[in-house]
C-alpha cells in the first residue's frame, strides 16, 4: 500500500531560482540586522557557519540548537536575545524573498488530492529554516501548516538531507516502512539519493532539478503536470502487487 506522500519545498512544489533566492534572503536579513549593530559580512559568514553545523548534525541535538550554538559560540550569549528579532523577519522582510519564487498553481490541487486518497502527507523540506520562515514559503503557493502531518523545520529536526536518518526518522515517527512512501523532490543527491539511502522512491519533478556532478545514478523525471498521475500509478501498483 502506498501509506504517505513526501513533498520537497523549494525547488519542488515552491518553484524558485534558488541562487536568486539565496541574495534576497542575506540582503533582507543583512538590512534589518544592520540596524541592531551586526556587520553583513560577518552575519552572512555566521548564517552559513550555522548551516554547516546543521548539515552535520549527528542526532544528538535539534538543528536550531545547533545553529544556535554557533552564533553564540562566535558572537557571545548576549547577542542571543536577538534570536526574536531574526524570527520576526521571517514573517516581515522575508515575504519579498518571493520575488526569487514563481508561481505554482497545481501545488494546491496536488496536496488536496494526497489527502484524499493517502494516510499521510508530510512536507519534507531540508530543516534548515525556523517553523515560521517555512510557512511563509509555503503561503508562496497557497499552502498551510495544516495541509501537511508533519511540516520539517530547525525546531523538529536532528539530521539534514542529505544524511538518511532524516528520512528514517520521519518513517519511525509514523510508524511507515519505505516501501509505503514515495518522495518527490528536486535535488539527486539530498532528495533522489538521500531517499534511497532511507529505502524511500523519490521522483525528481519540476522545472529546478537540481543534479549533483557526484550522483551518478539516474531518477525518474517528471513535470508537475504529471504528480497527481504518477501517485495514481503507485496507489494502483501497490494494490495489484
Amino acid at each position: 500500500m502506498l501509506k504517505a506522500v513526501f513533498f520537497d519545498l523549494d525547488g519542488t512544489l515552491l518553484p524558485m531560482d534558488e541562487e536568486k533566492f539565496t541574495k534576497y534572503y542575506f540582503k533582507l536579513l543583512c538590512e534589518r540586522m544592520a540596524s541592531f549593530g551586526f556587520d553583513p559580512e560577518e552575519l552572512v559568514e555566521v548564517i552559513w557557519g550555522g548551516t554547516k553545523e546543521m548539515y552535520k548534525n549527528d542526532g544528538t541535538k535539534t538543528n536550531e540548537e545547533r545553529f544556535w550554538d554557533f552564533f553564540v559560540k562566535v558572537y557571545g550569549l548576549e547577542k542571543l536575545n536577538h534570536k526574536n528579532n531574526i524570527d520576526e523577519y521571517y514573517t516581515n522582510e522575508f515575504k519579498k524573498t518571493i520575488n526569487a519564487c514563481m508561481p505554482n498553481p497545481l501545488a494546491r490541487e496536488i496536496v488536496d488530492y494526497c489527502r484524499n486518497n493517502v494516510d499521510k502527507v508530510i512536507l519534507s523540506t531540508n530543516p534548515i529554516f525556523p517553523r515560521v520562515g517555512t510557512i511563509t514559503r509555503m503561503g508562496f503557493v497557497d499552502l498551510k501548516e495544516d495541509d501537511f502531518d508533519l511540516v520539517t523545520s530547525y525546531e523538529n529536526c536532528c539530521y539534514c538531507k542529505p544524511n538518511p536518518n532524516y528520512f528514517l526518522e520521519i518513517l519511525k515517527q509514523f510508524n511507515l516502512k519505505p516501501d509505503e512512501v514515495i518522495l518527490f523532490g528536486n535535488n539527486s543527491l539530498e532528495d533522489a539519493t538521500c531517499a534511497k539511502m532511507a529505502g524511500i522512491k523519490c521522483y525528481l519533478v519540476g522545472d529546478f532539478i537540481i543534479n549533483h556532478p557526484k550522483v551518478t545514478e539516474s531518477f525518474p523525471i517528471i513535470k508537475m503536470e504529471e504528480v497527481i498521475l504518477t501517485i495514481k500509478k503507485e496507489i494502483e501498483e501497490r494494490k495489484n502487487a
